[in-house]
């Protein structure tokens, strides 16, 4: 498990549907050590705090190894830091991630907060691909959307070195299968109790989501009993 590049990116300008929309989704690659705080890397700015960077999304992680199964779905290239990572990786995909888990990377400690949620800012940054509008829910349909770190010890990071894994929680749950219980088989109510279990490593309005959908399944299942 190791970091291949890492990016950074200020605060630029994106067009989305006939208007210019603030990102720093175009990311250029760091050489040598770049320092980690856990705002994030030195250098690098999101154009939209309320849903970007901050302590839980100090870092976003993109696995090299799922670029050519997304490449192979829509017939185009995305390059170097196509999907605004920061860290593009070998040996972390989703599929494998544990929420949670801790690791050490450089000269700093890192844990693994959330699956990321691709926004419409991913569309924007490929206008030229085929069905670009369709890139953020067909990641998440094909479980490499990728995730974030939070970092709990700063230092410094750089290109070429590895994560050691210092931690794992016993629930066992992956980024791929928190992302797919949460954004995509939002009906699998076992799914959603087992994320459940899961909490103290889940966002706050991520639990009252799942619990909410609990509540409203016993309130269907009630309305459905006095209807009889």
């Amino acid at each position: 498990m190791k970091v291949l590049a890492i990016y950074v990116g200020r605060v630029g300008s994106l067009q989305w549907k006939g208007r210019p929309v603030p990102s720093g989704f175009v990311k250029s690659p760091v050489r040598g050590p770049v320092k980690l705080s856990v705002d994030g890397l030195d250098g690098d700015e999101q154009g939209d705090l309320r849903h970007h960077g901050g302590p839980n999304k100090a870092v976003c992680i993109y696995p090299s190894e799922h670029y050519p199964h997304v490449e192979a779905a829509f017939g185009g290239r995305f390059g170097p830091a196509g999907f605004g990572e920061n860290f593009t990786t070998e040996g972390m995909v989703d599929s494998e991630v544990i929420i949670g888990a801790t690791y050490r990377v450089g000269t700093t400690i890192v844990q693994v907060s959330r699956p990321r949620r691709p926004c419409y800012k991913l569309a924007a940054r490929h206008p030229e691909m085929p069905n670009a509008e369709r890139l953020p829910t067909t990641l998440q349909a094909m479980s490499r959307t990728g995730f974030y770190l939070r970092v709990l010890s700063p230092g410094q990071v750089a290109a070429g070195q590895s994560f050691h894994l210092l931690d794992t929680p016993d629930h066992g749950l992956t980024i791929a299968e928190v992302n797919r219980v949460m954004n995509v088989d939002r009906r699998d109510l076992d799914g959603v109790r087992r994320l459940l279990t899961a909490r103290d490593h889940l966002p706050g309005h991520w639990v009252d989501t799942l619990t909410a959908r609990l509540t409203d399944h016993y309130d269907d299942d009630s309305a459905r009993l006095e209807g009889t």
